[in-house]
């Protein structure tokens, strides 16, 4: 039986998944949180073999999270499951160690099937992102952005998108406060804006 651990801020989409799986004779819902912290103190006391976690979440994004759960617990997999677009995010996020990445748009079999694939030792993208890989075209709206940005770049771009400020995105990230601001210049520079207003702007262009 796999044992899967949902992490998302929106209770109607943890109860769902729970439901999802409840009569399933191969996987078992162990439990489900709503904020990155909250994933650590949780698998200090329960099993887990697959992690399904949202990006946007309270206390500790979804990509900072997964690098901690890389170092701290690397026998577990991690599903990103998320309604951020997957042409800027996909790739980037299996690089920073998940096993598979779904929109949340993705039906039923679909989930069930990367849940399965990624147990097995597998890697799962959409078939539309994995035959753009294939053909050396990673991306199509937002391309230009992706290809510009690596995935430390995108996870900062991220939290100043939901108006996080210096001392906070350090925090979170465990680095200083001067790294951040290199970090927004490099951003600047690589997205053509001279400002945090219009870098911001910028950051929900790649959401759209």
């Amino acid at each position: 039986m796999i044992k899967l651990l949902v992490v998302d801020h929106h209770p109607i989409i943890r109860k769902g998944l729970e439901l999802l799986f409840i009569t399933s004779p191969h996987i078992q819902v162990v439990g489900s949180v709503d904020n990155g912290e909250a994933i650590f103190d949780f698998l200090r006391n329960s099993a887990v073999d697959i992690i399904i976690c949202e990006i946007d979440l309270p206390k500790l994004n979804g990509i900072t999270a997964l690098r901690r759960l890389n170092k701290e617990f690397p026998h577990i997999k991690v599903i990103m499951f998320s309604a951020q677009p997957e042409e800027v995010y996909a790739i980037n996020t299996i690089k920073a160690g998940a096993s598979g990445y779904l929109g949340k748009t993705a039906n039923i079999v679909t989930l069930k099937e990367a849940i399965l694939k990624v147990h097995d030792g597998g890697i799962y993208l959409s078939n539309d992102l994995a035959q753009s890989l294939a053909l050396g075209n990673r991306v199509n709206r937002g391309g230009s952005f992706y290809k510009k940005l690596s995935t430390r770049e995108i996870e900062v771009l991220k939290l100043i998108s939901t108006g996080r400020k210096n001392k906070e995105i350090a925090i979170e990230l465990d680095i200083n406060e001067k790294t951040v601001s290199t970090y927004k210049s490099r951003l600047m520079k690589k997205l053509n804006v001279s400002n945090i207003v219009d870098l911001i702007n910028r950051a929900k262009l790649l959401e759209l």
